[in-house]
């Protein structure tokens, strides 16, 4: 009997490293959000298998089951990490795997965090069907435990909600909850609907009928809205230029390759005719002291004298010791600045006891100082573009502090990234995915300028209105449309930050446990 336990418990184990590895696969990738929904309802429609007649041990078998397919999701949608530090980084080819994997292991701990409170409040499993209430409040404990553990996720040690559930939704009508409630809102919105959808392998005919009228309900709850505009166009059409240089990674930081890349950026500057031109992060790699001199002052001279503007990616200095990794507004009387304010740890700054793992890779990165979250918008022709610097397009909570005062709230996002590290993989797609979010949390346009993609413009609906090829040298042309107004989340994330999602799912929680404990049809 023994034998057969731990036999079911190995398959239901490797199940949900599959599953979890099939659910990294829906990222990235345009119009499979919807196979994403099913993949974690046959996930949840496995964990609910279970026969344990407590919640402890419920629990102790979700978090188990949690583990895996957090492993699998965060391994087979992480993997190009290993690109970084092997690669680019130097790391022995080992210690790279391990890293990958034991970061994987790490994120994977919030899954089964999330897996383990959700089959606690679930049912124990028997051959009577559950009665509606307890159907109804185990697919409603799921999508609150799955959101709670994102949020964490996502807020801990600076935080890593990349693969958030909600990015992958971006074309679902669940997408409609992203002005509402962020993507953590669109993320409980599929949860839900995968706990329904899970919840007909279990629950009786009245159940089954409920949790499809629910699906139902979800969907085109999110449909409306989407139709619901909360921002509107204001002000003349921008004319953009988005500049991809294709910089190979390998030789972006030798010395000998510094000429050749002003050379390539300073050309398209001067015959471009644009109002707002846009590089990738860094695309000038060196400190302004190490220029050839006078050539910031060179640029100046040649947009302003093209009636242009410019966000140039370049590091810069704050003091005498430290330095930021910033963009500079060039064109207009006054030089702008915005220093990134969500740094990459072991890119940009060192965690507290990893500096001997840092030392193993050949990144020239050190520790970088940190701007504040409600810098000022770049006036472009009076269109507020607001700039963000490759990673911390994950955090839109921190982006919305610049939504506080409506006055002067931007009216385009600008995000200036270089992803040359991680190769020509998936996390082209999923960096997309995640400016598609930013568009519909704040319903404003973004405009992405990338070293090798994907440079994009998107619009105020989170949908893709063109982009360049990866990998390729190329301008991106366009005429952009700034927008004005603020979105609830907006509203609601510039002053509570995430708050809100979070106390509707201890709200939910409650309800749910209730239900769950409830007797009834």
């Amino acid at each position: 009997m023994q034998r057969v336990d731990a036999a079911r418990a190995g398959a239901e184990a490797v199940a949900s490293l599959a599953l979890g590895l099939a659910f990294a696969q829906t990222f990235g990738r345009p119009n499979v959000g919807p196979i994403g929904i099913v993949i974690l309802a046959l996930f949840a429609a496995l964990l609910w298998r279970g026969a344990a007649p407590t919640p402890a041990a419920r629990a102790r078998r979700g978090a188990g089951l949690g583990l895996a397919f957090g492993v699998g999701w965060f391994t087979g949608g992480l993997w190009w990490l290993y690109i970084s530090m092997a690669v680019y980084g130097g790391l022995a080819p080992a210690l790279a795997g391990g890293a990958v994997l034991l970061f994987s292991v790490y994120l994977g701990i919030y899954a089964a965090a999330a897996c383990a409170l959700a089959t606690a409040m679930a049912p124990a499993a028997s051959r009577q069907a559950w009665p509606t209430r307890r159907a109804l409040g185990a697919a409603l404990a799921l999508a609150a435990s799955w959101t709670l553990g994102e949020w964490l996720r996502g807020t801990m040690f600076t935080g890593f909600p990349w693969l958030a559930f909600g990015y992958a939704e971006v074309g679902t009508p669940l997408a409609g909850f992203a002005a509402i409630l962020g993507v953590y809102g669109v993320g409980f919105a599929a949860a839900l609907t995968s706990g329904l959808l899970a919840s007909l392998t279990r629950a009786n005919t009245r159940g089954a009928t409920v949790a499809v009228v629910t699906v139902v309900a979800l969907a085109a709850t999110g449909t409306l809205l989407q139709r619901q505009h909360w921002t509107h166009p204001e002000g003349t059409a921008l004319r953009v230029a988005l500049l991809q240089g294709d910089v190979a990674q390998g030789e972006k930081f030798r010395p000998e390759k510094l000429a050749p890349t002003l050379a390539l950026y300073d050309a398209w500057m001067t015959r471009l005719h644009a109002d707002l031109i846009v590089t990738p992060e860094t695309a000038v790699p060196v400190l302004p002291r190490d220029l050839p001199k006078g050539y910031l002052n060179q640029l100046q001279a040649a947009v302003r004298g093209n009636g242009a503007r410019l966000l140039l990616g370049i590091p810069l200095t704050r003091g005498d010791d430290q330095f930021t990794n910033s963009v500079l507004g060039l064109g207009g009387t006054t030089r702008y600045r915005y220093d990134k304010a969500h740094l990459v740890p072991f890119g940009e700054f060192i965690p507290e006891g990893f500096h001997w793992f840092v030392r193993l890779m050949k990144i020239p990165l050190g520790d970088f100082a940190r701007g504040t979250f409600d810098q000022a918008s770049f006036d472009v022709h009076g269109t507020r573009v607001a700039p963000t610097i490759c990673y911390e397009d994950l955090f839109g909570a921190q982006l919305a502090q610049r939504f506080r005062h409506a006055r002067s709230a931007p009216n385009m996002i600008a995000n200036l990234t270089n992803l040359g590290w991680f190769g020509n993989t998936i996390v082209l797609g999923q960096h997309l995915e995640i400016a598609r979010m930013r568009s519909l949390e704040f319903q404003l346009p973004s405009i992405r300028s990338t070293n090798t993609g994907a440079t994009a413009v998107i619009g105020p609906d989170g949908r893709v209105q063109g982009r360049l090829p990866p990998y390729t040298v190329a301008v991106l042309t366009a005429m952009v449309q700034g927008y004005a107004g603020v979105t609830p989340y907006a509203w609601l994330a510039s002053r509570f930050g995430h708050a809100p999602v979070v106390l509707l799912c201890l709200f939910v929680l409650l309800g749910a446990y209730g239900l769950t404990r409830r007797a009834g049809t």
